[in-house]
């Protein structure tokens, strides 16, 4: 075990499932015998306001919040968010992001212009951006609550522990309360999987 601290953000609007994402990847982390710490921000959450959730775990973790330019991976559930946060990426680090569109309250009160282009914009700052429609992979599995698990999938290889111990933790919360919905996530977590593949792909022949 390294002395090394992984940091991920989480971030997006809601309802989205933030914070579960989130408390996944600290049990994750801590199965591995991991030290974690976990703190989050939920504005409004239940009107759809930003939410976000900062996960930090290695040998030793002293502080649950991560400082700017130091994430190693930003998990955005919503394009924009993804846009709002790209600043706390390390450089090298990896923005893991859902292209679907909810416009928060911010907006509409004026507080916040939507931006035209998210990903685009991400990527003129020279953040490495893999951007895939988690929402259409959840449509076709047949539960849009499938989205955690799909962008949990994605980031599933940038970890420093197997992908298996991820979706382990995922599967694990249906096994005994609702067995039927075992299989539906394993799938997601292997799209998500896929379509991160994909997106990098896609990107690095771009």
């Amino acid at each position: 075990m390294t002395d090394v601290i992984t940091n991920i953000l989480v971030c997006g609007t809601g309802g989205q499932g933030v914070m579960t994402a989130a408390e996944i990847l600290s049990q994750a982390a801590m199965a591995r015998g991991l030290d974690c710490k976990k703190s989050e921000v939920a504005g409004m959450a239940q009107r759809g306001g930003v939410v976000t959730s900062h996960v930090r775990f290695g040998k030793r973790v002293w502080s649950p919040v991560i400082t700017p330019g130091t994430a190693d991976i930003l998990v955005a559930f919503e394009v924009a968010e993804g846009s709002r946060w790209a600043d706390m990426l390390r450089p090298g680090g990896v923005a893991m992001v859902n292209t679907i569109r909810l416009v928060p309250p911010v907006v509409s009160a004026g507080l916040f212009k939507y931006p035209d282009d998210p990903v685009a914009q991400m990527r003129a700052a020279g953040v490495t951006v893999y951007d895939f429609d988690a929402g259409a992979i959840a449509r076709e599995l047949g539960d849009l609550r499938l989205i955690n698990t799909i962008m949990l999938g994605a980031i599933a290889d940038y970890l420093p522990f197997p992908a298996e111990e991820l979706e382990e933790q995922i599967v694990g919360r249906f096994r005994e309360r609702k067995p039927a919905m075992v299989e539906v996530n394993q799938k997601a977590f292997s799209a998500g999987r896929d379509a991160a593949g994909n997106a990098k792909t896609k990107t690095s022949a771009a």
